[in-house]
């Protein structure tokens, strides 16, 4: 159980000896572009630890935000991670940024972009053709989203890498957008890119088991209409990122990040209700399909995730229960028109 963030912090920062193994093969910086998000920091300190395990101590690990929290950058300062203040687009020349051998991008807008989708298609897809420019012979990993997908049936199984995308909305199509523009990057240019279709990453402040849980501890009603949900341990998808960067390649490798269960929110509900002492109110009729990938490819080249589903449940009910900080970010993982 977890008494405070830095606790949590520590927890999600710890490299695990299969990250070490890869990291230690490596050479050269690591440039982590938009540090300053809700993985971010979490993804630099591993990276920092990893580094220092595997004998790279020094090689730095900048982590670029705008950081207009500087608290967050010093603290980040303190555990030997290079912030570096920069505005990536408002700053239309990245010569700025620090040379690297390794970039993970991480840069990317959802929520508001309904009523705003040029903002999505600027973040999402203008920018990281300049990043491409920027960094031509790096290895990167990119963040994308299992949004690029369909809605699928709950008993599929989830998408899989081959299966064609079916984006829904500017910010699915704009994240698909992404993945073409560092795809043609590697075609032209040889840059060998990884793209990581991440849902849900979950830290105990955000993600769809706090707000299942938050709902839960108010006793409002749980609406299960999206019946079923991939959720994954932040920690363990921070590693596969740094990992993944061994497997980028001008091929562009492509990968499901999540957790292996086809998850039923109406489930994990109840549970969270055992936990937190609450009666569960379901509302809505599950839906026949839900935003599911099929992460296969992720568990049997970087194992399972280090903390399963129902030990997820349980630290979250409990991280609620203690009162403890949260994001106010809902993941709005209930969403199905594609409107954010």
């Amino acid at each position: 159980m977890f008494t405070n963030e830095s606790e949590l912090e520590e927890r999600l920062a710890r490299p695990s000896p299969a990250l070490v193994a890869d990291l230690t093969d490596g050479t050269g910086d690591l440039v982590v572009l938009g540090a300053g998000g809700k993985m971010g920091p979490s993804l630099c300190r591993l990276a920092r630890r990893g580094l220092d395990a595997a004998g790279r101590t020094g090689d730095r690990v900048y982590a670029v935000s705008r950081w207009t929290d500087r608290a967050a950058a010093e603290a980040l300062a303190a555990d030997r991670v290079d912030p570096v203040p920069f505005d990536l687009l408002g700053d239309t020349d990245l010569g700025g940024l620090p040379d690297a051998a390794d970039v993970v991008f991480m840069v990317g807008a959802k929520f508001g972009t309904s009523a705003a989708p040029y903002l999505a298609w600027v973040v999402n897809a203008v920018l990281p053709a300049a990043v491409a420019r920027r960094y031509p012979t790096a290895r990167i990993a990119a963040f994308s989203t299992g949004n690029v997908y369909p809605m699928v049936p709950v008993g599929s199984g989830g998408c899989r890498e081959a299966d064609p995308p079916g984006p829904v909305g500017d910010y699915a199509m704009s994240c698909l957008g992404r993945e073409q523009v560092f795809a043609h990057a590697a075609a032209t240019r040889g840059t060998p890119v990884a793209a990581l279709r991440l849902n849900y990453a979950v830290d105990l402040r955000y993600g769809v088991l706090a707000d299942i849980g938050q709902t839960v501890l108010a006793g409002e009603p749980v609406d299960v209409t999206t019946g079923h949900v991939n959720v994954v341990w932040q920690g363990y998808a921070n590693e596969v990122a740094l990992r993944s960067l061994r497997h980028a390649t001008p091929d562009v490798f492509t990968l499901n990040l999540t957790g292996p269960e086809t998850a039923p929110v109406r489930r994990i509900a109840e549970r969270m209700g055992e936990r937190l002492g609450r009666p569960v109110t379901p509302t809505g009729a599950e839906a026949p399909t839900a935003l599911l990938s099929d992460a296969t490819r992720c568990h049997a080249l970087f194992g399972y995730p280090d903390v399963p589903l129902g030990t997820l449940i349980d630290w979250q009910a409990d991280w609620l229960a203690a009162g403890l900080p949260t994001s106010g970010r809902p993941t709005k993982f209930a969403v199905r028109d594609g409107r954010f």
